[in-house]
């Protein structure tokens, strides 16, 4: 109910903005603060609707130098107060170099970073330049280039693909311009968004990061079956498997 209730309220506020915004020039300067503005409103309304959800995620990797993979399901749970807790499903299967140096350290980053919250896209942490702006069935699409206003683990510089009716995010995709880890060089990512009842929800991650010692690390993870536990005291997991 309180998942409905702020969907309920966000998308009938996006319904009012959109009915100003009839006549509206979309690349004004006045039309891409909307945008952004929008934007920085959905991520609150994103991060509170996803408190208490799971997602079942699949984890493919490799070192291509090493020839060696692996494969590793995990459930990503959110608690109540946000905390990210992963939970291994079943077996891995692969290298176990795989496992420790690739997969481990990648759930290890995201969890540990997205609650320093040093991650978050404002305006405050970046610099928003209007790309392009794509219209399909009267639907508009606004890329933005990113540019980070200071150098700080978890900011990256490249692209915001955002729903221009409701400001969510449908697509980020660049490089860290700091890793936080001395066993990384760079990273490079691309994340996929789908809405789920009115909310932007990861579907996809590609990431592709050099590792010192063992050259190139490749890594694709594919969330899916979001659920919510809103009635249940937050599950207890390790951080990573």
């Amino acid at each position: 109910m309180r998942l409905r209730n702020l969907i309920f309220a966000f998308v009938a506020g996006a319904a009012i903005l959109d009915a100003a915004d009839v006549s509206v020039n979309y690349a004004s300067p006045e039309n891409l603060k909307n945008v952004i503005s929008r934007y920085v409103a959905a991520q609150q309304i994103q991060q509170d609707a996803l408190r208490g959800a799971r997602m079942e995620v699949e984890i493919d990797a490799q070192l291509p130098r090493l020839e060696k993979k692996g494969t590793l399901k995990v459930l990503r749970m959110i608690t109540k107060i946000g905390k990210i807790t992963f939970q291994p499903v079943g077996q891995f299967i692969g290298d176990p170099v795989v496992k420790k140096e690739v997969i481990t350290k990648y759930l290890d980053l995201e969890q540990n970073e997205r609650e320093k919250g040093t991650i978050a896209i404002t305006p405050e942490n970046y610099k928003f330049q209007i790309n392009a702006i794509i219209t399909e069935e009267g639907k508009q699409t606004y890329i933005f280039a990113l540019t980070p206003r200071h150098k700080a683990v978890g900011l990256f510089k490249g692209e915001l693909w955002l729903d221009g009716a409701t400001g969510m995010p449908l697509k980020e995709t660049g490089q860290m311009v700091k890793s936080g880890s001395a066993w990384l060089k760079s990273i490079r990512f691309v994340r996929d968004y789908q809405m789920h009842d009115g909310i932007s929800i990861l579907k996809h991650l590609q990431s592709t990061v050099d590792v010192r010692v063992i050259g190139k690390a490749e890594l694709n993870a594919s969330y899916s079956s979001p659920t919510w536990q809103e009635d249940e005291q937050p599950a207890t997991a390790s951080s990573a498997p």
